[in-house]
C-alpha cells in the first residue's frame, strides 16, 4: 500500500512542480529590464472601438464617456456600442451621443455574435478594432498609446494592461490582485522573454481586417477570447503588450459572481484545450512555441487550486511521512515566491492581509467548480456589473 502511495506521491509532485516552475520562470522574467517605449506616431490610424453591452445599463455610459474623451482626432475613431437586451431609455440616451449604436436582439446572446453583427453594420473603413467591455474605462491618452505601438513594423495585435477600477470589497481586492499576477506572469514576463502576451477579453486591439476575418469563423458561446487567441497563435501571429497603457475594469464584488465567473473560465479552458489539442504536434514540428506555450496554459492547474492543493498535500505528508513532505513544502515555497514577485507592491497592505483570510473559502468555491463544468461552456453566463453586495464590503 505504501508503495502505491509513494508512486502516486511522485506523480502528483512532478505534475505540480512543472506547473509551479513554469510560473516561477515567467515571474522572474518580469523583473528584467523595462520594455522600450514606442516613439510617437506621425500617422493616426482609424479605430473602431467595439463595446458589446449585454444588460449593461448601469455602467455603459461611463465607458462611452471615457472613449469620447480621448486625446485623439475625433474623425479617426468611432465608438460602437452593441446594445443587447438593454432598456429603451438607455438606448435613447446613447443615441443622443456622437457614437454608433448597433442594437441586436439575439435569443441566445454571445460576445462573438455581438462583435460580428457590429462589424457587419459599420463596414470596413477602419485600421484597428479595439475591444472593450461595457464596464471598462480608459484614460484620455489610451488611443494615442495604442496608435504609437501600431506605428512600429509588424504590429498586428496588442493587449493593454487591464487594471482594477474598484477595490470596494474583499473579493474585489483579491480579484484585482489575481489579475495583476496574471499581468505579470502571462503578459509582462512572457513578452520580456520574446513570447506572446496572453489576451484577456478586453483592452485588446487588432488589425481590423485580421480581426473581422478571424471572428467570422468564431462561434464561441463562452470564452471567445480563448478561441480567438489560439486561432491566431496557430496562424503564427504575435501578441504585443503595453504595460503602462491601462484599461480600468470592474472586479467581481461577491462570492456568487466569483464562482460563476471562474466556472465559465474553467469550462472554456478545458473546452478549447480539447478543441485545439489536435494541432499541438504540427505546432511543435513548425516550432510554433507561442501556440505550444498557450496550450500548456490550457492544460495547467488553475493558480488558486495549485496553491491550495500544494499546501494541503504538504500538510498531509507532514503527518504521514515528514521526509516526503519536505519536497512538497519546497515547491510550496517556490510557488509563494513566484506569486509574491508577481504582486505589485501597492497591494501589500494590512487590508490585503485581512482579505486573504477569505482565501480558503475562495479555494473551496474553485474546487467545487470542478464538478460543475458540464455544459457551462454551452450557455452564456453573464457577470453583473455596477452592483455591490453589501455583505462583502
Amino acid at each position: 500500500m505504501e508503495q502505491v502511495l509513494l508512486i502516486l506521491d511522485w506523480i502528483l509532485y512532478v505534475l505540480f512542480a512543472i506547473n509551479i516552475l513554469y510560473l516561477l520562470v515567467y515571474s522572474l522574467a518580469s523583473l528584467r529590464r523595462n520594455l522600450p517605449v514606442p516613439p510617437s506616431a506621425i500617422k493616426h490610424k482609424r479605430f473602431a472601438i467595439l463595446i458589446p453591452a449585454y444588460r449593461e445599463d448601469s455602467v455603459i455610459h461611463e465607458c462611452v464617456y471615457s472613449c469620447l474623451d480621448q486625446d485623439y482626432p475625433t474623425d479617426h475613431f468611432d465608438v460602437v456600442v452593441i446594445s443587447d437586451h438593454m432598456q429603451p431609455e438607455t438606448n435613447a440616451s446613447l443615441s443622443a451621443l456622437p457614437i454608433r449604436l448597433v442594437e441586436v436582439h439575439f435569443e441566445h446572446s454571445t460576445k462573438s455574435k455581438a462583435l460580428n453583427a457590429a462589424m457587419a453594420a459599420i463596414g470596413n473603413d477602419y485600421d484597428v478594432a479595439l475591444i472593450l467591455d461595457a464596464d471598462n474605462v480608459i484614460p484620455y491618452n489610451y488611443l494615442k498609446d495604442v496608435n504609437d505601438l501600431y506605428a512600429c513594423p509588424g504590429v498586428e495585435i496588442v493587449q493593454t494592461h487591464r487594471i482594477a477600477k474598484n477595490l470596494n470589497s474583499d473579493m474585489a481586492l483579491l480579484d484585482a490582485m489575481s489579475e495583476e499576477i496574471n499581468n505579470t506572469i502571462f503578459r509582462l514576463g512572457h513578452v520580456k522573454l520574446g513570447m506572446s502576451a496572453a489576451l484577456i477579453g478586453s483592452g485588446m486591439a487588432f488589425q481590423y481586417d485580421l480581426f473581422r476575418d478571424t471572428m467570422a469563423n468564431i462561434k464561441a458561446v463562452g470564452g471567445f477570447d480563448r478561441e480567438l487567441e489560439l486561432t491566431l497563435l496557430y496562424q503564427g501571429k504575435h501578441f504585443h503588450y503595453l504595460p503602462e497603457t491601462f484599461v480600468f475594469d470592474e472586479k467581481v464584488q461577491n462570492t456568487n459572481d466569483f464562482s460563476r465567473q471562474r466556472r465559465r473560465w474553467l469550462s472554456a479552458q478545458w473546452h478549447y484545450c480539447t478543441v485545439f489539442a489536435r494541432f499541438v504536434f504540427r505546432a511543435i514540428a513548425s516550432r510554433n512555441w507561442d501556440f505550444c506555450d498557450k496550450m500548456f496554459q490550457q492544460l495547467s492547474i488553475p493558480r488558486l487550486l495549485l496553491l491550495g492543493f500544494t499546501f494541503l498535500l504538504a500538510f498531509f505528508f507532514s503527518f504521514y511521512n515528514l521526509f516526503w513532505s519536505l519536497k512538497w513544502w519546497g515547491i510550496f515555497i517556490l510557488l509563494v515566491t513566484a506569486l509574491l514577485i508577481a504582486v505589485p507592491r501597492r497591494f501589500c497592505t494590512s487590508r490585503l492581509a485581512a482579505a486573504l483570510q477569505g482565501l480558503p473559502y475562495t479555494f473551496l468555491l474553485m474546487a467545487a467548480n470542478i464538478f460543475k463544468l458540464r455544459g457551462a461552456n454551452k450557455k452564456f453566463i453573464h457577470t453583473s456589473h455596477g452592483v455591490v453586495n453589501s455583505s462583502n464590503k
